[in-house]
């Protein structure tokens, strides 16, 4: 699968009008000067050669530099990486704390207010553009109530001592109260934006999955034999209800990981998905070609977590 994204990734960039010398050097720039940066960056061998050069590197590692900043492609996507995983990581915990209690919740009042009212919400969420809803979130809780700052991931003059990059973590690991609660603020309104939709589709996948096996034989024998409601739920249904709803916060993990571009782009946050956005803006083809392999692979690695995982939450399955 990597090969294959490899090479649509590879000669899809360069289908994209414009030419990365002379969107470098400019307009003013001359032919000659434009020709010699196109040696420089290898731009004037044909595609075929080009690619079996780039496969050749990346099989060792190596995803080439960065047309615009000169640094290796692998170093520019670690130092954005921290920024992304803290706030995928942010974005799922709201998704998986309001999803599967809201689904368990719906599918135990099946047919109620509180079902037809998480149906709204859910088909709510899912429609929703996340830039319509990140602009509406800054406009009520920054604008208006001036509860929670923006953009950035941290207030002007907070400073935290670089551990991992991610600035919650880092604050607690040096005991950085002050930058703590700033950068807790700071991830709110992100978090909440990108992880309307992943919320959404916990919630009814959860709803479906617990309606499910809320009709099984084993649960209707709980109930004769007097086990406590909240106990046949949580304890019976909800652990076998929850393949099918781990395999979609799997797969939401992997396309938030991918980078969240319009979410980094809007709270000016220093992660993968914006940084994929400027390089396609600069016609910067190795560090386009890095971003996509990279959230392939992570896309690649979280799906083989997910079918781990089926052995442990089902006893049944067995590799």
């Amino acid at each position: 699968m990597l090969f294959g994204v490899s090479v649509i990734v590879f000669f899809m960039v360069r289908a994209i009008p414009g030419d990365p010398a002379q969107i470098l050097l400019g307009q003013q720039a001359t032919p000659e000067q434009v020709e010699r940066l196109r040696e420089q960056l290898g731009l004037n061998e044909d595609p075929l050669t080009q690619y079996v050069i780039f496969l050749r590197d990346a099989l060792t590692g190596d995803l080439g530099e960065s047309i615009v900043t000169g640094r290796p492609v692998t170093v520019e996507l670690l130092d954005r990486f921290p920024a992304t995983l803290e706030l995928t990581l942010a974005a799922l915990l709201f998704a998986v704390a309001v999803g599967i209690p809201v689904g368990v919740l719906a599918a135990v009042r099946q047919y109620s207010w509180i079902d037809r009212l998480t149906s709204v919400v859910a088909l709510t969420g899912v429609s929703m553009p996340i830039f319509w809803l990140a602009l509406v979130l800054v406009v009520i809780f920054t604008v208006r109530l001036d509860l929670l700052p923006f953009p950035g991931r941290l207030s002007s003059g907070v400073e935290i001592v670089r551990i991992t990059g991610m600035v919650v973590p880092d604050a607690i690991l040096t005991g950085n109260f002050a930058g703590l609660w700033d950068g807790i603020k700071h991830l709110v309104l992100p978090a909440v934006a990108l992880g309307t939709i992943p919320m959404a589709v916990v919630t009814r996948m959860t709803r479906s999955a617990m309606l499910e096996v809320m009709g099984e034989d084993y649960i209707r024998t709980a109930h004769a034999k007097g086990v406590t409601p909240w106990r046949v739920v949580f304890k019976h249904a909800l652990r076998n209800a929850m393949l099918p709803v781990v395999t979609v916060i799997g797969l939401q993990f992997g396309l938030l990981m991918g980078g969240a571009v319009l979410t980094e782009t809007i709270f000016s946050w220093d992660g993968i998905g914006q940084i994929a956005l400027e390089s396609i803006y600069r016609r910067d083809y190795p560090m386009i070609q890095g971003v996509v392999l990279y959230g392939a692979s992570f896309f690649v690695m979280v799906n083989l977590v997910v079918d781990i995982l089926y052995a442990v939450l089902d006893p049944r399955v067995r590799y």
